[in-house]
């Protein structure tokens, strides 16, 4: 994979097993620019602190800046969901460690049998080809370098260039879904096929490559149907019914309709018909189907993000950036003097116009999605950074506005960074 070394910098996720204790030897090997985070959860006593010694003596020996969270009884562990409890904690963790040293990348030691134990998770639970996909090399902000290397290559490689680890026990037992499709499924699979996980890490390949083909087919004709006006979207009935039952599926699933029988029903039913989903709701008519927010969607619609200043950076919320395409790593640069605080985010509203870099003139926001060829439902989640005057200094991730924007006779430079 190609790891975007030149970007602002690294934050490796490591946990002491064989999987996070190669990657951080790759990387220290290869002179790349990062940082370690480690979580002590206190789940092993003795063997927790010795998993943390490990990784901080490694930090230590080879400076490296070593960043580590130990939980206590402040983060409230609760009596099942373990995992999932885990997961979110470590990852709050890593994003603030990230907004505060301001390392672009998260690195996680995912490996070729962690993506086959999420594939035959997701076929169980029926997610079609999207879930079936699995892990990616880079999602946003998260780099899995690791990923098409078999966990029996990598204790190899650590075998070999003695690179020291400790083994997680629990990983032994069967006590949740995961543990038992490692442990007792993928070793079947693989002792009766040895070049299972290589031709496993090809069809991957292939679904990753089919699913973006899928997508962008469905964008296409979304573009054509749909249209969007003062109180949500219409969509060509009669076109929309010519098309198979798949790409019905796949329009209306992103308005909410994920039942494929009342999907069909639509298309049966008499005029003023009305059918709802938990976000909208779809009126039938003789040519169109209309469709109107709700009012748990719409409130979604009007949130607004104000934004905190630092001396010289604008902050904005995680949970905006993660919705941001994947492989960005963006500098907005404000004169501070032309902006007028505070600035905040927020979606479009009608008549948004703006002033965007390497254009003339002013452009319609709705205009500008056009032409970018935004799904006209992925346009409804775009952020636009406006001042307290509500004027529109950038479009979220796409493109800046010009008025604004620092020159050489600046004296106060704000920065943002995606």
């Amino acid at each position: 994979m190609n790891i975007p070394i030149s970007q602002n910098g690294f934050l490796l996720a490591i946990s002491g097993g064989a999987d996070s204790m190669v990657l951080l030897h790759l990387f220290h090997e290869a002179g790349i620019s990062f940082q370690v985070a480690h979580v002590n959860y206190g789940l092993r006593g003795e063997d927790s602190d010795a998993d943390e010694n490990l990784v901080r003596n490694y930090c230590l020996t080879n400076n490296i800046r070593f960043h580590q969270y130990t939980v206590s009884k402040k983060d409230q562990k609760p009596a099942g969901s373990i995992q999932l409890w885990a997961r979110d904690l470590r990852y709050r963790f890593f994003r603030q460690i990230q907004q505060k040293e301001n390392l672009r990348y998260l690195v996680t030691a995912h490996h070729l049998n962690d993506q086959l134990e999420t594939f035959l998770i997701n076929l169980s639970r029926g997610t079609g080809i999207r879930g079936l996909c699995g892990i990616t090399e880079i999602t946003d902000d998260i780099v899995r370098p690791l990923l098409h290397f078999s966990k029996e290559e990598i204790y190899s490689f650590a075998e070999d260039n003695k690179i020291p680890f400790r083994e997680d026990i629990s990983n032994a037992k069967n006590d949740y879904l995961r543990n038992r499709i490692r442990n007792e499924v993928i070793s079947k699979l693989t002792d009766a096929r040895p070049d299972f996980l290589e031709n496993f890490d090809k069809s991957i390949s292939y679904l990753y490559e089919t699913n973006n083909f899928v997508d962008e087919k469905i964008a296409e004709i979304e573009q054509v149907l749909i249209q969007e006006n003062s109180t949500g979207f219409k969509i060509d009935k009669a076109g929309l019914q010519k098309e198979s039952d798949f790409i019905k599926f796949e329009i209306l699933r992103k308005f909410g309709f994920s039942n494929k029988s009342e999907i069909s029903k639509v298309f049966l039913a008499e005029k003023g018909k009305v059918f709802r989903s938990g976000s909208f709701e779809l009126t039938v008519d003789r040519e169109i189907l209309a469709l109107r927010a709700l009012h748990g969607s719409t409130a979604a619609e009007n949130l607004e993000f104000i934004l905190e200043t630092d001396h010289d950076q604008i902050l904005i919320p995680d949970s905006v950036i993660e919705t941001f395409t994947k492989d960005r790593n963006t500098n907005w640069y404000f004169d501070r003097q032309k902006l007028t605080l505070p600035l905040k985010l927020r979606r479009k509203k009608s008549g948004d116009v703006f002033y965007p870099i390497g254009m003339i003139g002013k452009k319609k926001i709705s205009k500008f999605f056009k032409d970018e060829k935004l799904p006209i439902l992925a346009a409804q989640e775009i952020w636009l950074l406006c001042d307290s005057k509500d004027e529109v200094l950038g479009v979220l991730p796409l493109r800046q506005d010009r008025r604004h924007v620092a020159d050489a006779e600046t004296s106060h430079v704000l920065t943002l960074n995606f």
